[in-house]
């Protein structure tokens, strides 16, 4: 049984703290009060009977036997949150045949929890999943070959479409660790070249619209279709881009080898939506939608926010 004072919620101000280093950014984090915070950390080290945090260094440090306690705590986390997305049930015995087209974003994580979802629900059920760029996945919704879509979205209003927003993915600018220091960005960056997205990716040309909307001009040098290749490119030092927190959380190997930034012009973020056909519109639709938003919750947004905790309320879910 766990001692009196080790709670869910002690654990989860823990790793905040531990990724952030600050009670401020570890309140952003988990939306509770910096008291609340310092209480919630104070119980757990009690309990434990132990300091698990050198309070007298600033930004905050683990002890050692913080550093033990928090890959069991991360795990611990990890198998709870998977537990709760897992736990969605959905109610799709009936259909004959679904067909649902992913972002290629989603693929490495996102995507095969949903199918493994959706297949407990899909007993009697031609099945069809796809996973593709955002422009390809749209054009596939628009011409009836997907009953359901998940991608992000460009704006525009189909006939015989309809959208439910799952989640605000704001903008932000990734360069290789070390490049930008405080102050002007962009002035730190002027001797490396930007890398685009290829201009046929919706991404892509949602980024060159809002660059030439704040009349940034940029030479054009490179232009890469592969999000994974984009960023192996800022690791290696070839230059640096802009992309958002979902895209960044996909290329985890190779965080140890970039940073993540905060615009350093006009903020812009994409909308991630599930599109489905007018027919479709019911409970099937509104279902895979509340799922997708847990996923993108527990796997997504939350770790993105540990490691990223300025994004606090800017990469966020959407209601319907």
């Amino acid at each position: 049984m766990l001692s009196k004072g080790v709670t869910l919620r002690g654990l989860e101000v823990f790793e905040a703290l531990a990724a952030t280093g600050s009670v401020a950014q570890a309140a952003s984090v988990t939306g509770l009060s910096q008291p609340a915070v310092s209480q919630q950390l104070r119980n757990l080290e009690t309990a434990l009977a132990t300091d698990l945090i050198d309070h007298g260094k600033r930004p905050m440090r683990l002890t050692p036997a913080g550093h033990s306690f928090l890959a069991r705590a991360e795990a611990a986390l990890s198998q709870l949150r998977l537990a709760q997305s897992e736990l969605t049930v959905m109610d799709l015995a009936h259909l004959s045949a679904l067909s649902i087209g992913v972002i290629d974003d989603f693929e490495n994580d996102l995507t095969p929890r949903l199918v493994t979802i959706l297949a407990d629900s899909l007993t009697r059920c031609k099945f069809t999943l796809a996973t593709a760029p955002s422009h390809e996945i749209l054009q596939s919704i628009a011409d009836k070959r997907l009953h359901i879509a998940i991608s992000a979205s460009d704006g525009t209003m189909r006939d015989g479409v309809l959208e439910y927003p799952l989640a605000r993915d704001p903008f932000i600018l990734v360069a290789p660790k070390g490049a930008v220091t405080a102050g002007a960005p962009l002035d730190a960056l002027q001797d490396l070249p930007f890398l685009r997205y290829e201009r046929e990716q919706l991404i892509s040309r949602q980024i060159e619209a809002h660059l030439a909307r704040q009349k940034l001009d940029f030479a054009e040098r490179f232009e890469i279709g592969s999000h994974l290749a984009l960023m192996a490119m800022v690791a290696r030092r070839i230059g640096w881009a802009v992309t958002t927190p979902l895209g960044y959380m996909r290329a985890g190997r190779f965080h140890d080898q970039v940073e993540a930034f905060a615009l350093p012009f006009k903020p812009f973020s994409r909308t991630i939506s599930l599109y489905a056909s007018a027919d479709w519109a019911g409970s099937v639709p509104t279902d895979v939608a509340q799922t997708m938003r847990r996923l993108m919750q527990s796997h997504m947004i939350e770790p993105a926010l540990i490691k990223l905790p300025w994004l606090a309320g800017e990469l966020r879910l959407l209601d319907n």
